[in-house]
């Protein structure tokens, strides 16, 4: 595996470093760098996220109706007075939300695997390389911190506004509508919302 990582760094070093030399001022360029290279992660791992969605659909769609078919029965069982119906029906409404929620964790989870792809990259690059912490920071966290303490923010920043925009992107655009029908508003929420 370490091979594989090695080689595909490799190949990949010329396009992801060329930000990160943009202009002429080396603090100016890390960031450049660092949030191209986090938009592309959160990028890659959205298409993954749509990808394993798609390709489950059947299985996401399986599991919508029957939490809804169950939900449906269970209240027609509570409002004719079955009680011990109502509760057998709700429990199994229930494990069905319950499996759903859990896939949905574990699809949402899968658009995390290029951040230690992105991190593997740059300790190549940037092992060696400190940033001072101005006080406070630096009675907190010590004198200097590595590129894992500005890349984890940009990361997250770099989501919260491809969360913004993914309504107007290509592609992401029908993945939203898609989602939007599903009852789902984000990607990032692990749950359809349930009435």
């Amino acid at each position: 595996m370490d091979a594989s990582l090695h080689h595909i760094l490799v190949w990949i070093d010329p396009i992801l470093i060329a930000p990160y030399r943009l202009t002429g001022h080396s603090l100016i360029n890390f960031f450049i760098g660092s949030f191209c290279l986090a938009m592309i992660a959160v990028v890659a791992g959205e298409l993954t996220l749509s990808g394993a969605i798609r390709f489950n659909r059947r299985h996401i769609d399986a599991l919508n109706e029957e939490i809804s078919r169950k939900e449906a029965l269970s209240l027609h069982a509570y409002a004719a007075g079955n009680r011990d119906g109502y509760k057998a029906l709700n429990r199994e409404a229930n494990d069905a939300w319950g499996r759903h929620f859990f896939n949905m964790a574990a699809y949402s989870a899968g658009m995390l695997w290029p951040i230690p792809l992105a991190l593997a990259w740059m300790h190549s690059r940037f092992a060696d390389i400190d940033f001072l912490l101005a006080w406070p920071l630096n009675r907190l966290l010590g004198e200097s911190v590595g590129y894992p303490f500005i890349f984890i923010p940009v990361y997250i920043l770099c989501r919260m506004i491809f969360g913004r925009i993914r309504r107007w992107l290509p592609y992401f655009s029908k993945v939203q509508r898609e989602l939007d029908a599903t009852g789902r508003r984000d990607p990032q929420s692990s749950t359809t919302e349930r009435p």
